[in-house]
Order: structure tokens, then C-alpha cells, then sequence
């Protein structure tokens, strides 16, 4: 059985796509199976793999609204090991339709959790916003990760997010985690960028992954080519930064497992 990631954060330019879009990748590539949902109505992670979102006849909407079946929409990517299920300008309404519907907060949790046994990862990446489709993608996951800017208002709007994922796992989804906060656009040439590092980790300590994703010329190139980094460039620090986060995801994915499946065999033996 697979793990379901979103990757969250109200603020905008954060790195949220990049992140979803090249992480998804890394994880192809790592001979992980690995399912990209564009739950963002700017669709930018459907273009950022190579398809034009205008020409989607049917996506993520569909699913929400009209019941479609969500493995009839999926689409093979250029990237090994990496599907999509794409969105599409439609899905900018949803959210509103989805006022009126009953336990409106697990409509993607109905739709989408049995994707979890077709793969290995399942990430998310939402609007940047805390409305209907984020809650539902958080009802939905078992983690979250939190991109961060290495930039002056890096907690701007963290608090808030953190307050919201508390929400969600006292009322719609107790065993939702945060997988992580991880820090993005960092510039070795800028002291503010250490000090943003030094201040968060501060914070938020074991909660920040360790990689760290440096400001990269090709990382912002490679969606113009429909491409993700590793399919655009593979030697670029971008590509080696998110190579990193997927071992290290991983790895974090493996312990887990170990120490939930130590604690099921204590129980039995205490038993």
C-alpha cells in the first residue's frame, strides 16, 4: 500500500508546484510508482509535465463533480514511473459546487484512496489557498510536506497553515503527519537566506527535512519544455537537490514502516 503526500502552502511562490511536480519525478526515477494529482485550477503541474491543459477533455473535476472514474483520467508521463491525473480550467468552480455536497471535506477521500493501492506515492499539489480542495487533499493524505521560502516572509502565513493541518487532524483526519517543512529558493550569495534556515530550523527543528532546494536557473526553465528537471536537465543542481528529497523521503517512508510494524508486534506480545 502507498503513501499519500500533499504538498501545501497559502503562500503563493513558494515553490509548491516545482516541488510536487520534481519530487513526483525523483520518485519515478528511484523505481518508486509514482501518481501526480493537479488539484490546482492553474494546472500548472499538467503543463509542467507536457500536457496542454486545454486540451484535457476530462480531469480531476470530473472526478469531483461528475463521478468519473479517477484511473479512467490518468495519463502515462514522459517520466519513468510517474502518471498524472490532470486538471483543467473547469476545476476553478468546484469549489463552489462542492459547498452543497454532503460531507463535502471527504469527497476526495471517497474518490481517490483506493489510487493509494496502485502505487507507491501519491502527491498532491493544491491551489494556494486553505479552501474546500485543500481540506479535502489534507482529509485525504497520510502526510503533508510544506515548502518554504528561504525569503524575509518565510512564516509569513505558517502559523495559519499549521493551525489549519491541527483542525483537520483533530476533526477529519487523526492520523494525518507533517512529513516535513522544506526549505526552497535558498541562495548561498545571501546572508538572509542562512538566517531564514537558522530561524526555522529554530522553530520547527526535526520537523525540517534536511535537503535543502537552492535557487536554480534550470529548475525554472524546465516547465516551458513541458519537462521535469530530471528530464531537462539531470546534472543541475535542481535535479541533485530533488534527487536528495526522494532518497530522503524514502528513507523516512522506510523508518516509518519499521517502527509501526515494531509497535503492532509489542502490542501483540504485550497481549
Amino acid at each position: 500500500m502507498g503513501k499519500i503526500i500533499t504538498i501545501a502552502n497559502q503562500k503563493g511562490g513558494v515553490g509548491k508546484t516545482t516541488t510536487a511536480i520534481n519530487l513526483s519525478a525523483c520518485l519515478g526515477v528511484l523505481d518508486k510508482k509514482t501518481l501526480l494529482i493537479d488539484a490546482d485550477p492553474q494546472a500548472n503541474c499538467t503543463s509542467g509535465v507536457g500536457f496542454e491543459p486545454r486540451k484535457v477533455n476530462q480531469g480531476i473535476y470530473d472526478c469531483i463533480i461528475n463521478g468519473v472514474n479517477p484511473k479512467e483520467l490518468i495519463m502515462r508521463t514522459k517520466s519513468p514511473n510517474l502518471d498524472l491525473l490532470p486538471s483543467h480550467i473547469d476545476l476553478v468552480g468546484a469549489e463552489i459546487e462542492m459547498i452543497n455536497l454532503e460531507e463535502r471535506e471527504y469527497v476526495f477521500k471517497k474518490m481517490f484512496s483506493s489510487l493509494k493501492d496502485e502505487y507507491d506515492y501519491v502527491l498532491i499539489d493544491c491551489s494556494p489557498s486553505l479552501g474546500l480542495l485543500t481540506l479535502n487533499s489534507l482529509t485525504l493524505s497520510d502526510s503533508v510536506i510544506i515548502p518554504v521560502q528561504c525569503e524575509y516572509f518565510a512564516l509569513e502565513g505558517l502559523g495559519k497553515l499549521l493551525n489549519t493541518i491541527k483542525i483537520v487532524q483533530s476533526r477529519l483526519n487523526k492520523l494525518l503527519d507533517i512529513e516535513g517543512i522544506l526549505l526552497t529558493m535558498y541562495d548561498t550569495r545571501l546572508r538572509l537566506s542562512n538566517q531564514v534556515i537558522e530561524e526555522v530550523k529554530i522553530h520547527f527543528q526535526q520537523l525540517v527535512f534536511d535537503t535543502i532546494i537552492h535557487r536554480n536557473t534550470r529548475l525554472g526553465e524546465a516547465p516551458s519544455h513541458g519537462e521535469t528537471i530530471i528530464m531537462h536537465d539531470a546534472s543541475s543542481k535542481g535535479a541533485v537537490n530533488y534527487l536528495n528529497l526522494a532518497k530522503e523521503l524514502i528513507k523516512k517512508t522506510m523508518v516509518g514502516n519499521t517502527l509501526n510494524t515494531v509497535s503492532k508486534n509489542t502490542e501483540l506480545n504485550g497481549f
